[in-house]
Parts: C-alpha cells; sequence; structure tokens
C-alpha cells in the first residue's frame, strides 16, 4: 500500500494558522531517536540513518500510524500513515459516511426534540437544544475549549462568546468568528424566532465581551447527548450529513438543467456549482491565489485568440465565395468589439513568435537525436529555411491588416469544410468560457475539502454515470 506523507517536517520557524501565539519559535530538527516504527512482527525493521537507531519499535496491529513522533512546539504527535488508496483509510471514510447515513434514520427525531427544548425551563437544556440547532441547521462546527496561550484562538458553536453573534430584530443573526484554521466565518442567518430570542436571553447583562455566550455547555457534553440518539453519534456527524444531503438534494433536479445535456465541461461545471453550495454551506474558504488575476487573463486571451481565429476562418470563406456576405448578412462577418487593432497586431506577434519558438525547439530536438545516434547534425542554415514559414505568417498578418481581406487557406478549401472549422472553434470557445467562470467562481472557495471529505464519494459516482462524465474529472488517480 501507498504511504500517505512520509518526510518528516525540516527544522525552521514555527508558522502555525492565523494569529498563533506560538509563530516564529524554532521547529527542532527531529532525529531518529525521537521516532516510534510500527510495523508486522514479521517484517523486516528499517535501518537507520548510520550512527543512529529508533526510539522504538513496536508490532501494534491495531494503530493504523506507521512511524510516530513528538514536535516540540506544541508537544503534538505526528503520524505516518497510509496513503489516500488505501483499504485502511477507504474503511474509516466508508464507516464515516455510513454513519451520516444512519443519522438520516433519527434526524427528525433529534430536530424535534430540540425544537421542544428550545423553550426548556432548564438552562442548560435550553442552550443545549439551541447549539443543536445552530450546529444542524447552520452546519457549524461544535467547537472545543482552547489554551489561547498556546493555540490560536479559534472557536466552535459551543466555544462562541458574547461579541461573536450580533441580533437583529426580529430573527436576523451576524456570526463573526474565526473558525478551524483561523478561516474567518462571518455569515448572517435568519433563525427560528425561539432561537432568537434564545441567543438574546444568552448575551443578557452581566454577560460582556469575552464571556462564553453558551456557558452551561461543553461539547464533551453535547456529545454525551447526542449517543442517547445513536451509539458513535458526535456533533461532527451533522456536517458530513448535511453535506451529502444538500449536495443529493441539488443533484436531483439537474435532469431539468439543460447544461445536463450540454458538453462534458459544462456537465462538470453543474457539478461544481452544486458543489459550491456545500463548500458555502461549511465555510470551506481559501484566500484567492496570487496568480488568479494572471491565469484569468490567460485564459481570457486564449478565448480571444480562437475568436479572432474564427473570425479569420469567416473571411476566407468570403475569399473562395463572396455571395456569402449576401447569404449569411454582413453583420457575421464582422470582428467582435473587443478585438481591436492593438490586441490582433499584439496576438499576431504573439502567433509569429510561437511558431519561431515552435520551429527553432523542433530543429534543436532534432539535433540532439542526431548527435545521438553519432551522426552529423543539421547545419544552422536548415533552421534559417525552416524559419521561411514565420516570415511568410509575418507578411501575410501585415496584408491582411491593411486589405482587411484573408486569403483562404488549406488544401481544397470550400465553404463546407470552413463553416465545419468554425463549428468546431465555437465549441472550444464554448468549453474556455465554462472554465474560466467556474474557475472565477470557486477563486475563494474549496471545492476539494467538502467534495473528499463531506459529501458521500457514491453521490459523485451516480452522477458520473447518470450524465456520463468520467470520473477522472471529479476525483484524481490516487483514488481506487
Amino acid at each position: 500500500k501507498k504511504v500517505g506523507n512520509f518526510r518528516v517536517e525540516p527544522p525552521g520557524l514555527f508558522r502555525g494558522r492565523g494569529e498563533h501565539p506560538k509563530t516564529g519559535r524554532v521547529k527542532n530538527r527531529v532525529t531518529p531517536e525521537q521516532i516510534t516504527i510500527n510495523i508486522g512482527k514479521g517484517a523486516k525493521i528499517p535501518d537507520p540513518p548510520k550512527g543512529h537507531q529508533w526510539k522504538a519499535v513496536q508490532h501494534d496491529q491495531k494503530a493504523t500510524w506507521l512511524a510516530m513522533w513528538q514536535e516540540n512546539i506544541n508537544n503534538n504527535y505526528k503520524y505516518v500513515m497510509l496513503g489516500a488508496a488505501s483499504d485502511i483509510k477507504g474503511q474509516s471514510d466508508f464507516k464515516k459516511f455510513e454513519k451520516a447515513r444512519e443519522l438520516k434514520k433519527h434526524i427528525d427525531r433529534i430536530r424535534k426534540d430540540y425544537t421542544k427544548e428550545l423553550k426548556s425551563e432548564v438552562m442548560a437544556d435550553r442552550q443545549r437544544a439551541t447549539a443543536m440547532y445552530l450546529i444542524d441547521r447552520l452546519a457549524l462546527r461544535a467547537g472545543n475549549e482552547k489554551d489561547t496561550e498556546n493555540e490560536a484562538d479559534t472557536v466552535g458553536c459551543c466555544s462562541l462568546k458574547y461579541e461573536h453573534i450580533t441580533l437583529e430584530p426580529p430573527n436576523k443573526v451576524t456570526f463573526d468568528f474565526l473558525g478551524k484554521d483561523s478561516i474567518p466565518y462571518r455569515e448572517t442567518a435568519h433563525v427560528e424566532p425561539q432561537v432568537f430570542k434564545n441567543l438574546k436571553l444568552f448575551k443578557k447583562a452581566p454577560k460582556t465581551k469575552g464571556d462564553d455566550l453558551f456557558d452551561r455547555l461543553t461539547t464533551t457534553q453535547l456529545n454525551k447527548h447526542l449517543t442517547n440518539y445513536m451509539p458513535g453519534l458526535t456533533a461532527k456527524v451533522f456536517r458530513t450529513y448535511n453535506a451529502s444531503f444538500t449536495m443529493s438534494e441539488l443533484l436531483k433536479g439537474l435532469s431539468k438543467d439543460p447544461r445536463s445535456r450540454g458538453s462534458v465541461a459544462e456537465k462538470v461545471k453543474l457539478y461544481n456549482d452544486c458543489n459550491r453550495e456545500v463548500a458555502i454551506l461549511c465555510n470551506h474558504k481559501r484566500t484567492v491565489g496570487a496568480g488568479h488575476e494572471q491565469q484569468m487573463q490567460k485564459l481570457g486571451d486564449r478565448i480571444k485568440g480562437l475568436r479572432y481565429q474564427q473570425w479569420r476562418t469567416k473571411k476566407m470563406i468570403l475569399d473562395i465565395d463572396p455571395t456569402q456576405k449576401k447569404k449569411k448578412g454582413a453583420a457575421w462577418f464582422e470582428l467582435d468589439e473587443d478585438l481591436d487593432e492593438e490586441w490582433i497586431k499584439e496576438h499576431q506577434q504573439f502567433l509569429i513568435e510561437e511558431q519561431r519558438t515552435k520551429i527553432t525547439k523542433k530543429f534543436e530536438k532534432d539535433n540532439e537525436k542526431l548527435k545521438a545516434n553519432k551522426e552529423k547534425p543539421m547545419p544552422e542554415k536548415e533552421l534559417k529555411e525552416r524559419l521561411q514559414v514565420v516570415k511568410e505568417l509575418e507578411a501575410k498578418f501585415k496584408k491582411e491588416n491593411k486589405t482587411k481581406k484573408v486569403e483562404a487557406e488549406g488544401r481544397g478549401p470550400t465553404v463546407d469544410k470552413f463553416i465545419k472549422a468554425i463549428e468546431k472553434l465555437d465549441e472550444r470557445v464554448k468549453v474556455l468560457e465554462t472554465q474560466a467562470e467556474d474557475r472565477d467562481g470557486n477563486k475563494e472557495v474549496a471545492l476539494g475539502t467538502s467534495k473528499i471529505n463531506y459529501i458521500d464519494p457514491r453521490l459523485t459516482v451516480v452522477f458520473s454515470k447518470k450524465f456520463d462524465v468520467p470520473i477522472e474529472k471529479f476525483f484524481s488517480k490516487i483514488f481506487p
């Protein structure tokens, strides 16, 4: 089986997530004497580096880790585990999603009970019911107590503070806090009137900034209560359940969407649009990459380049059959407004340089092969002859810019051939436009987290088969 992350972190400065109190501390080098190896009894013990020895070697068949050590910043244990494609990881994920499916059998009873307890006279029960509502309906993480001197001050539902929510009558609640990995959670939601009333009560004086909103509830108490409904049920299972349920509901209505009968790119975007809804629900955000604008610019230029190619092809139709202008209408042959003269000249120069580079690299590669076979390499004269087509292309563009006409290219050019070429270019434009829209729409949303960890993969497989989209479009090849 493939191993997951098997490299020990090198020494360096600790960064942490967000405003971590230990940012800047030195991470020490991990030596073999700190590492415990876990292997089968009959397996050969891996050799440590020369002059060193392992801290210990054990044969725990119930543990899923292969190596373990303790880092010096937070004294946390680090593990080497089997990879995502391993049976053990697959079994773990299967159990997780099965538990979420099991929750479906109990969810109505759970919701009925916590709705009733929203009005409980016992304050601890009322707080627990309110927290369950927020975890269930808004997909908040449960949250745990934090040692803010040693960890970043991040919170979840049960650890919300007075200042983390703002109430606006009649039932609007605005959340503003740092969640897991210091990702900001800033959302406004309309809640049930009784939930709003409870939150207002939980913020009542003498409570003030820094005080716990749920001062009579802990995550441990909440999870213990949930096991009364279902063995092994914790607040965490609600996120998996709601993510998969939301995705399932969104996928149900896709058959009516015309894009479901479109190209593969359109279908992938359709799936990603649904995935985005789930990622937003779970607050799976990311910062916009530094190269995003540049990537979008390149995509835009590729699209414009294809549309310019379409226009040239249309002009070639007029070159062999001028009567087409009357048949198709003059507007069909017009250049798109955003393809101005300045951009066209820049693009033509790009095409010229692209062809020059391509020919030069091919020449160099051919010469390398000749040298490898101990044959005489081609002279520079050969390269100059090959580059003659670049000069011809340059002259062609210069003439086109002057006459505004394009001579027909290719063997046996016909109107039908050019029409088919235009249609193919149109398909390529649509694919790139779909990709551009999808990429820009996902610039601040981490689709991978929800797709891999929260959405039952069986839903993705159903979509793949139903709409005839290769599964590789959704999962990388590391998954079995």
